[in-house]
């Protein structure tokens, strides 16, 4: 089974990432499920959603507690929150950043410029840009928990017209433009 731990905030579309992540897979024939964690916050605040992925149905409820990769949809999240705890030895930390990360672990690092891309995709509403299906598409590319078509079929499911083709365009980009660092030791 593969882990997978999102965090971002509230209004960020965490829940929506983790469903889509979970179609995905869906489409090609895998089992999946997608936990959020969230209370009463509000639009800002710090929110968490789980993602399992399994050749057999998923039987375990629940956050993930040593996920196989951790995806931050704003970077800031990694000076606040424990993004990294129980992070499996060589997993992966998919963060939203244009820059490099000074980060120590044993685990691999990759950027994508989620914001950057939503903004070039016109995905924003009342000033905050929606990151979701750009990190989808990074997940995607550094996990391989499912093909970028099948991303993009759930992605096409999820929204109709022009904004299912700003989505897939999100998505497509952060796929293909996914920077993998180098694999830091602590």
């Amino acid at each position: 089974m593969l882990e997978i731990r999102l965090y971002g905030r509230g209004g960020q579309g965490i829940v929506t990432a983790a469903e889509l992540i979970v179609n995905a897979v869906l489409n090609e024939g895998k089992w999946g499920q997608s936990t959020p964690y969230f209370g009463a916050e509000r639009r800002g605040a710090p929110v968490s959603a789980t993602v399992r992925v399994s050749d057999a149905p998923v039987r375990i409820h629940g956050q993930a507690a040593n996920p196989d990769a951790v995806a931050v949809f704003e970077r800031n999240l990694v000076k606040t929150v424990k993004v990294t705890a129980g992070l499996r030895k060589g997993g992966f930390l998919i963060v939203n950043s244009a820059k490099a990360l000074e980060l120590s672990g044993d685990y691999r690092v990759l950027t994508v410029d989620a914001t950057q891309i939503a903004l070039d995709q016109g995905l924003v509403l009342s000033g905050f840009p929606f990151v979701n299906a750009a990190m989808v598409g990074a997940v995607v590319k550094a996990t391989g928990v499912a093909s970028l078509e099948s991303a993009l079929k759930a992605a096409s499911e999820t929204w109709k017209g022009d904004l299912g083709g700003r989505n897939c365009g999100a998505l497509h980009r952060a796929y293909d433009s996914t920077m993998l660092e180098m694999t830091r030791t602590a």
